[in-house]
């Protein structure tokens, strides 16, 4: 293999800009700041709100379910 082909990898800080929250990682790049993390994302903490979803589901129910 050709000698010093690849990019050297550095362990860097990633930093939410939302949370302030900071972890290490791996990464080509000297810096990284990320919007949201797993630490504030709706998904990842539970808060997502599904409450559009929730009436969709309950029309379609309505109109397919057939109870025994």
């Amino acid at each position: 293999m050709k000698k010093e082909l690849h990019p050297k990898l550095n362990e860097i800080e990633v930093t939410c800009t939302t949370c302030g929250n900071k972890f290490k990682t791996l990464s080509v790049l000297n810096e990284l700041k990320v919007d949201s993390c797993s630490n504030c994302h709706p998904f990842y903490t539970g808060k997502m709100n599904t409450g559009a979803a929730a009436g969709r589901i309950d029309k379609f129910n309505k109109k397919f379910n057939k109870e025994k």
